[in-house]
């Protein structure tokens, strides 16, 4: 997909980094040229070859930003400035990740990248639904229906990003047609606007994309994720009972299912000792089954093929294991992996983690206080706890790792527990399939696909749902449904309220979910971040109320010369 959309950006006018697009207009002639034996944005999306590579270029943009830094990348704000986590490795302010709200600024690269990378997608979302329901129906499978999948593909990643743009800066232009000039004078819509719009795509694509299981390739979106962001849009508009009836429709009307049964490639080669159906749904190769019936939107990541890509991020989640350095008795206490006749120093198991990401108290303990031993997602497979010295020349070979055991006490204790040793999720670890740097097991590049969305994530949005309506019997069973089937105690009407909820979507979707948009829908961001972000050189992320939204990047407003374009409260100094 990588050579697919650079073809795409060579041939094809698909927008500017930031709203302001300056085109050249030296040249009216130039300008007026009708393409006749080349490509170009008139002619492109024409016909459904042309159509597919319009959509390819946009997966393929989505995929790089669902895995960045600095832009959406859920790799990042799944826990980064949220209750869940911070960057273990550099606690301090002032890095590439959001340990401190006091980073966020109007020039900030990941406030510039983020706001970026959105309003880019949409343009090109933009102009293939301009072109393509301009094209002759007779180019397409399937006529005007034909033609109606790829504008509702298209539709549903201009709605997808808006959700992540209304979010996270509130009040934005709301842009339905292709920028073909240059333009100075946005206005910032109002979110209700934004979220009403955001419902109209969802709803074409919902009625006009294929079913499950019936999609062009894997990865491709289909009717369920539509109709689940439709459920969440509602929400965002305070109309519960609609997202009631549109998470109902994924839930009721197509033939997803929690996995309950052991599936895929990790079964007999349980690396860690044991395995259960949360534990597959997270292996090589898995992702795609067709026995999966929990995925709804898979991430795609193809090895070995060109374009196939990489995940060189799913690293940050997890210790620096390999830093420890000395045993207790002075002995090295990782030697890794034997490669070309030299010890690595790495786990081929564990891979090369590198602490950027790792989670709060709440994440590792509080949590599990009243299910330590009976939920499987606390299980050491899936939430992996133990740490062993791996060098038979020291006493402490195969013992685990314990940093009370050295006297005296080792120099920095707070890089112990911060970076060097505490738990990991093994969902993001993919262990003995690390095929690159094998002097780093895998150097932390992963090639397994992601999920952006399976079935638990719908069943707790319609959980809040029917929470916000007043059910909380109801709000109970949909969360019981997703606790029953990792073996949890299952929840009692008297104690289900939205924290509840947040805490259960942690349990599950931890690293899967946007925890800022959660957090922000549910009116919970502040509060949460404050309580449990314990970040010990950032208490609470030095969140302020003003924080709530993030501010609109220096250089649009600046750019903005022909209209009023405000700043967001809090930003203006």
């Amino acid at each position: 997909m990588n050579t697919m959309k650079k073809i795409l950006n060579n041939i094809l006018l698909l927008g500017s980094s930031s709203l302001l697009l300056v085109f050249s207009s030296c040249n009216k002639d130039l300008l007026d040229e009708k393409p006749l034996d080349f490509l170009s944005p008139d002619n492109a999306y024409l016909t459904e070859a042309g159509a597919l590579q319009g959509v390819t270029a946009i997966h393929d943009r989505v995929r790089s930003a669902y895995y960045s830094f600095g832009e959406f990348g859920v790799m990042n704000w799944a826990t980064h400035g949220s209750d869940l986590g911070y960057n273990g490795e550099t606690p301090a302010a002032g890095g590439v990740y959001l340990n401190s709200y006091e980073d966020m600024t109007p020039i900030w690269r990941n406030v510039v990248d983020t706001w970026n990378v959105g309003f880019e997608v949409i343009q090109w979302a933009n102009v293939l639904i301009d072109k393509v329901g301009k094209a002759d129906a007779s180019d397409f499978t399937n006529g005007e229906q034909g033609k109606n999948v790829y504008i509702a593909e298209a539709r549903f990643f201009r709605a997808f990003m808006y959700r992540n743009l209304a979010s996270t800066y509130g009040d934005i232009p709301v842009l339905t047609e292709p920028i073909q000039t240059a333009k100075a004078d946005f206005v910032r819509d109002p979110l209700k606007k934004v979220y009403e719009q955001m419902v109209e795509d969802f709803k074409f694509a919902a009625e006009n994309l294929p079913k499950p299981k019936a999609e062009a390739a894997p990865g491709r979106i289909t009717q369920g994720p539509a109709w689940h962001f439709l459920a969440e849009t509602y929400l965002e508009l305070k109309e519960p009972e609609k997202a009631v009836q549109a998470a109902s429709k994924v839930i009721n009307d197509y033939n997803y299912n929690l996995m309950t049964k052991r599936f895929g490639g990790r079964l007999g080669n349980d690396v860690f000792g044991a395995g259960d159906a949360f534990f597959d749904l997270f292996g090589y190769g898995n992702h795609n089954l067709p026995e999966n019936t929990e995925a709804m939107w898979v991430i795609q990541v193809e090895p070995f093929i060109k374009g196939g890509g990489q995940i060189a991020s799913a690293y940050i989640f997890g210790p620096r294991y390999f830093d420890i350095g000395l045993a207790p008795d002075g002995k090295k206490a990782i030697l890794g992996e034997l490669y070309n006749g030299t010890h690595t120093g790495y786990s081929d198991t564990l891979g090369r983690p590198t602490a950027n990401g790792r989670g709060t108290n709440l994440v590792y303990y509080y949590l599990w206080k009243d299910n330590w031993n009976n939920d499987l997602r606390n299980a050491e497979h899936n939430l992996k706890r133990n740490f062993y010295y791996d060098n038979p020349q020291s006493a402490y070979h195969k013992k685990k790792i314990d940093f009370s055991q050295y006297k005296p006490a080792r120099t920095d204790p707070r890089a112990d527990t911060l970076k060097i040793i505490f738990p990991i999720h093994t969902k993001f670890t993919d262990p003995l399939n690390y095929f690159l740097q094998p002097n780093r097991s895998g150097g932390g590049i992963t090639h397994k696909d992601w999920y952006a969305l399976r079935f638990a994530e719908t069943l707790l949005l319609r959980a809040e749902a029917y929470l916000a309506t007043g059910k909380k019997d109801l709000a109970a069973a949909d969360v019981n449904k997703v606790r029953q089937r990792s073996n949890a105690k299952p929840v009692t009407v008297d104690k289900i309220d939205i924290d509840y909820i947040l805490d259960e979507r942690a349990r599950e979707l931890y690293g899967e979910e946007w925890r800022l948009i959660t957090l922000r829908r549910t009116g919970k961001l502040i509060e949460r971040v404050l309580k449990y972000n314990d970040n010990p050189l950032c208490p609470g992320a030095f969140i302020k109320p003003h924080n709530f939204r993030w501010p609109i990047p220096l250089a649009d407003i600046d750019l903005n010369i022909d209209a009023e374009f405000p700043q967001n409260p809090g930003y203006d100094q």
